[in-house]
């Protein structure tokens, strides 16, 4: 182990290599953009028909619009689907996040306090769940979205239990 580096967190030269990411599986972005087409598509499809009827034909392009925001939504849901990861360390989950503005979330299992898969009726459709990760500080709490339902219990399962061995010491 290397000592006397300002960069030196204490850990060995395994646990300080890069952590291996998880990335989401492609389960959320379909559902986020269907969700997009189906509510931007409606809102549409609804604008044409009140522009077409009220003020006439030509005020009913309008309704173009929201056709022009499914299609930019469609590549930023892209985008931030892509930007969204996870990694298990010996110590503590990483999650990272975010676009235009990245953040990285660190939990350390000796902190959580609550581990939980949630579905909501829209996720359990697609076949999706998400874990949710409480501590004692409401500013490290987490979420881990669109997983596979499997995925979410065994990541739960395995928090769970690191959070018990970690914070038996405390």
């Amino acid at each position: 182990m290397e000592t006397g580096s300002p960069l030196n967190t204490g850990t060995t030269g395994e646990e300080s290599a890069q952590p291996e990411w998880i990335g989401l599986p492609p389960g959320l972005l379909r559902m986020r953009r269907l969700l997009l087409v189906v509510w931007l598509g409606l809102l549409a499809l609804a604008l044409g028909l009140l522009l077409g009827l009220i003020a006439g034909p030509v005020w009913a392009a309008f309704a173009l619009l929201p056709l022009a925001l499914i299609a930019w939504g469609w590549v930023l849901l892209g985008r931030n689907w892509r930007s969204w990861r996870y990694a298990e360390r010996a110590d503590d989950l990483l999650i990272s996040r975010g676009v235009l503005w990245r953040e990285e979330t660190v939990v350390p299992y000796g902190r959580m306090q609550l581990v939980e898969v949630t579905s909501g009726p829209v996720e359990r459709h697609f076949g999706l769940a998400s874990v949710q990760l409480h501590t004692a500080a409401a500013a490290t709490d987490s979420t881990i979205p669109g997983l596979d339902p499997a995925e979410a219990e065994r990541l739960r399962d395995r928090l769970s239990e690191l959070g018990e061995a970690r914070s038996a010491g405390l």
